[in-house]
């Protein structure tokens, strides 16, 4: 104990108290450097590797692949989606359908007219003209919503009919 109260022996408690703390730091350290290596083998897997920024590299790399691929195939989907359209806008969009007496001899209005338009308001209208002897049937052009040839009074009305359908296909309240 005598050692204690001269110089040396303070300068070796005091050098024998910072090795105490060097060596809780020490082991505090190893323990949390062990703990970070094993959280990094986490993210990282089990490559062998143990490089975070290397990995970050590697997965911004992977990131622009995949990125130039979703921007790929969402150019495809464009042009698909396009094409669909331009199919789409030939096919049956409108159509009318009206039915009625020809001849007016009550036959239970057997004779019927058929307009069916694209998107663009042309199409054909299909008219069957049925008498108790005979059938017949005419086929008239519609451009633009309007016969090439003059239409008849039950023509006109199945157009309108299909048309009618076009604005309330626009027009959800009507």
């Amino acid at each position: 104990m005598d050692d204690l109260s001269t110089t040396t022996g303070i300068v070796a408690a005091v050098a024998g108290l910072i090795a105490i703390v060097a060596l809780v730091v020490a082991v505090v350290a190893v323990v949390r450097l062990r703990r970070l290596s094993a959280q990094q083998e986490i993210v990282l897997g089990d490559t062998g590797k143990s490089d975070l920024v290397g990995h970050a590299s590697r997965l911004q790399a992977e990131f622009g692949v995949l990125h130039d691929y979703v921007e790929d195939v969402a150019a495809r989907l464009d042009e698909r989606l396009s094409a669909a359209e331009l199919r789409l806008d030939g096919s049956i969009t409108y159509h009318g359908l009206v039915r009625y007496d020809a001849y007016n001899e009550m036959s239970g209005r057997q004779s019927t007219t058929v307009a069916l338009l694209d998107a663009t308001r042309s199409g054909v209208i299909v008219s069957s003209i049925h008498h108790r002897d005979s059938a017949r049937m005419y086929a008239k052009l519609v451009r633009d919503g309007k016969g090439e040839l003059t239409l008849s009074p039950e023509e006109e009305l199945a157009v309108e009919l299909a048309l009618s359908r076009e604005l309330q296909a626009e027009d959800p309240s009507a």
